[in-house]
């Protein structure tokens, strides 16, 4: 499996009118926000669900059976929306501990809802026997060229939206966003990818040299709780060059409220991990370099926004 930057210019005509343009901003000199929290369902993930449903319902094969997925929750909204602007059932499998918001923001797109295992790869797991019996269309959350492709539409979008800039800073699941903005922006841009310390597929696979298992944990495990990288991921991060950082839980909290208090971004853990390598300054931009943080998801808990979660 393989994305080039024709597959990506593909998906964005054929999820044109399907998802929003979102916007950036400059915050402060050097530094734009990408914001895709702004996007249907609260994060990036509806590109890479439509590129993959509308292709299929191209090529003939998006039935009545409609669509199986697993995530911890971004990945299933998407799918859910998805489905139903097309008008096919989902059935969506989480982990038990997947964020009741989430989970609640399901079943209000109407998808049918799966509570099993404890951890993404066990609910993939539960979906892809569902797809055996049904003959449904399985989603997956990061790893499917239509998925990678449709995420690299936020890239194209970039170099049309700033005129110019150095660095991309991506939080890391499993791979699919990063690959995708990589695969479209190229060598114009470097491309980093940040993850947290306790879920840190991509940082494994470029030390081990291929995608390997590890553990999942942390305060942005719902979204970012992939246990391996995706094989396109890793195929992209070694041609385009992806670069990795890791931040502490901590930065990742502190950063979370900062965007909320700062900019009044009300973001999850997960879409603020991009953000925490500059705020706890795991990256540190040299003199005049132009940096683009993509602020990804806003499927959190208000509640939670100014106090302590660990």
């Amino acid at each position: 499996m393989t994305v080039n930057v024709q597959d990506v210019q593909a998906a964005a005509e054929r999820i044109t009118g399907r998802v929003r343009r979102t916007p950036v901003i400059e915050v402060a000199p050097g530094l734009v926000f990408k914001l895709e929290l702004l996007q249907h369902t609260g994060s990036f993930k509806p590109r890479g669900a439509f590129n993959r449903l509308l292709l299929a319902k191209e090529n003939g094969q998006l039935t009545g059976q409609g669509v199986v997925a697993a995530s911890g929750g971004n990945a299933g909204l998407a799918s859910a929306y998805a489905a139903r602007e097309l008008g096919v059932p989902a059935r969506i499998f989480v982990p038990v501990n997947a964020p009741a918001p989430k989970v609640a923001k399901l079943r209000t797109l109407g998808a049918e809802v799966v509570e099993v295992g404890n951890e993404y790869a066990e609910a993939y797991a539960a979906a892809v026997i569902a797809r055996d019996e049904t003959d449904a269309l399985l989603v997956h959350a990061f790893d499917q060229p239509e998925i990678v492709a449709g995420q690299g539409t936020i890239g194209l979008e970039l170099l049309e939206q700033v005129e110019a800039f150095d660095t991309v800073l991506v939080a890391v699941g499993g791979g699919g966003l990063v690959a995708g903005i990589a695969t479209a922006i190229g060598d114009r841009a470097k491309v980093i990818g940040v993850e947290p310390v306790l879920s840190s597929a991509l940082h494994r696979a470029l030390e081990a040299g291929q995608p390997v298992d590890g553990p999942v944990g942390g305060v942005a495990a719902d979204s970012l709780g992939s246990r391996r990288l995706g094989d396109i991921a890793f195929a992209v991060a070694q041609k385009e060059g992806i670069g990795s950082l890791l931040v502490e839980e901590e930065a990742i909290i502190a950063a979370r409220r900062k965007l909320w208090h700062d900019y009044h971004l009300a973001v999850e853990h997960g879409a603020a991990t991009a953000y925490a390598a500059l705020d706890s300054a795991a990256y540190q931009p040299a003199d005049g370099e132009r940096v683009i943080v993509l602020i990804c998801g806003a499927n959190t808990d208000p509640a939670t926004l100014s106090v302590p979660t660990v």
